[in-house]
Formats: C-alpha cells, structure tokens, sequence
C-alpha cells in the first residue's frame, strides 16, 4: 500500500515536470517554425499525450483482454472531455481557435460515431482497424499542408495570433532545443502517467473496486492525466489554443489511431456497454456544440462538463 502511495506521488510530480517542458517546447516550437499554438496542441502535444493510452491498448491487447482497450480508449475520450477540457476551462476561461471548426472539430465527431458503428457485431477486426489508421494518416496530411500554407503565407500571418509580448527575442532558443525539451517533457509524461496508473490501479483493488470499474476510471482517467497536465498549465499560461487543441487532438487520436494500430495488431473483441457509450457520445456531441463557433469556454461550461463526468462515475458506482 505504501509503495501504491508513492507511486501516486512521483507520478503527480514527473506529470507537473512533463507537462512545464511540453508546453515550453509546444509554445517554442510554434514561434520558432511559424506554426499556430492549436496545431501544435492538435498534433506534437495530442500525440505525445496520447502515448499512455497506446501502451495500455497494446498491452491489453496482447494478453486478449479486449474489453480493457475498448474500456481505456472510451473512458480516456470521456475524461479527456469532462475532467480535461472541464476543468481547463473551469479554471481559466478557454478562448477556442477559429481553425478548430473547419477540420477538427467535423473530425471529432466523426471519430465518435464510427465507434458504434464498427464494433456493431462486438469486434474490431484488422480491416476495420486499418480504415481508423488510415483516416488518422490522411487528416495529419491535412493539417501537415494546412501548416506549410500558414507557414509560406504573407509575413506575419504565420504567427498572428500570438501576442506582441510573444514575438521571439533576438536570442530565440533553436528549433533542435524546443524539440529536445518536448522530448524531454513526453518522456516525463509518460513515465509519470504510468507510475500514477500503476500506484492508483493498487490503491483501488486494495479499497476492493472491481477491474471493470478501475479500468473506466483509475486507468482512464490515469492515462489522461498528461493532457490534463498539458492542458492546463497551457491555458494557465495563456496558452488556450494549445490546451483546446491537445484534448480534441487527443480524442480523436485515440479513436483514429490508438484503437486502430492496436486493432491492427490483433482485433479487438468487446462491445461497449451502454453507460460508457452513452457518456462518450453524449459528452463527445456537447463538446462539439460548444466548439462549433469562435468563443470563450465560460466556467459554467466547464463545471457543467465536470458535472456530466461525475454523473458517469455515480453510475459507474452503482453498477449501471
């Protein structure tokens, strides 16, 4: 039990180390290759975050648990949504990007509908999972073209949403360093959120929680704690485009990719039951409402997300 405890803490720690040397090296990187801050949170910060739910699917997968995948890849999305994006815009008013409603956001919910509708008869096999991948490749190829057009646009319009304040001084750290230090920062996330994962997941079989409840909430949960982590020193730092874009990017990397590569590698035999369904796609629809149009995220948004995620769990709790 005390060894669960310190996990718990070293994992809270190295997230807070990760999540400071991502967003540091997300923010520099943007500045320094003219990119905007909700692409870099779409893609380096979403995909890097993301790689603590891709350990578990793939692990799970191998052993043939195929419910813990479709459990950790469900569960992820909806606390990405109710505690992520909840508690980001909740604590810091959350300005969202007008890039977001042209690609992403049609993407997100895409992503969540096509959950339902591949794993009708109960499994993922390998086509069905190479159609995920293949989609998750064709819309990075979308945001890589739509990153070189910014990039090669009329001066300035590379970088106009960022502040005057933010402009990079003569002595700029070089790209290599902004990407070292967003190595560095994914390496810490990771490790910290397998060692949270693995000290919560004792601390609640020790308090006698059964395995289907600690993977939709301790494990997935746990995994998302990076994006948590990210988003919110991102929007604390006034960096909101990043911290909206990592948890859409993260959603829809999840479905696309996460579910995908590990349906590739041995199809995923599970059917979703239909609380977790239902909070995935009821969570996945409001969000995107909230996301269609240019506006600050109020804090009565987030604390009503927050306030669905916590309905989940009481359900959860209560066996439904």
């Amino acid at each position: 039990m005390l060894a669960d405890v310190l996990s718990l803490l070293g994992g809270l720690l190295l997230l807070y180390v990760g999540a400071e040397a991502l967003v540091k090296g997300g923010v520099g990187l943007a500045l320094a290759v003219g990119a905007s801050h909700t692409l870099i949170g779409l893609t380096v910060v979403a995909f890097g975050t993301s790689l603590p739910e891709l350990s578990v699917s793939v692990t799970a997968s191998s052993q043939g648990r195929g419910a813990v995948v479709l459990g950790n890849v469900l569960g992820s999305n909806i606390a990405n949504l109710g505690v992520v994006l909840g508690l980001t815009a909740l604590l810091v008013p959350t300005q969202v990007d007008a890039s977001l409603q042209r690609r992403e956001v049609p993407a997100l919910l895409l992503s969540a509908l096509a959950v339902p509708a591949l794993l009708r008869d109960g499994r993922l096999d390998r086509g069905e999972a190479g159609l995920l991948v293949l989609s998750a490749l064709v819309l990075l190829g979308m945001m890589a073209r739509a990153a070189m057009a910014r990039a090669l646009g009329p001066p300035g319009h590379a970088t106009a949403e960022l502040a005057e304040g933010e402009r990079p001084p003569a002595h700029r750290a070089t790209t290599l360093l902004q990407l070292s230090m967003i190595f560095v920062g994914l390496l810490a996330l990771v490790g910290g959120g397998h060692l949270f994962v693995q000290g919560a997941v004792g601390v609640a079989r020790y308090a006698g929680m059964s395995d289907r409840l600690v993977g939709l909430t301790v494990v997935a949960v746990g995994t998302s704690l990076p994006e948590f982590s990210a988003s919110v020193v991102a929007a604390w730092r006034g960096h909101a485009g990043l911290a909206v874009g990592n948890v859409v990017g993260s959603n829809i990397f999840n479905v696309l990719l996460i579910l995908g590569v590990t349906g590739l590698a041995r199809p995923v035999v599970a059917a979703p039951g239909q609380t977790e369904l239902a909070a995935f796609l009821g969570l996945t629809v409001l969000a995107v409402w909230l996301l269609r149009r240019p506006r600050t995220l109020r804090r009565i948004e987030g604390a009503a997300l927050v306030a669905l995620f916590a309905v989940f769990l009481t359900l959860l709790a209560t066996g439904r």
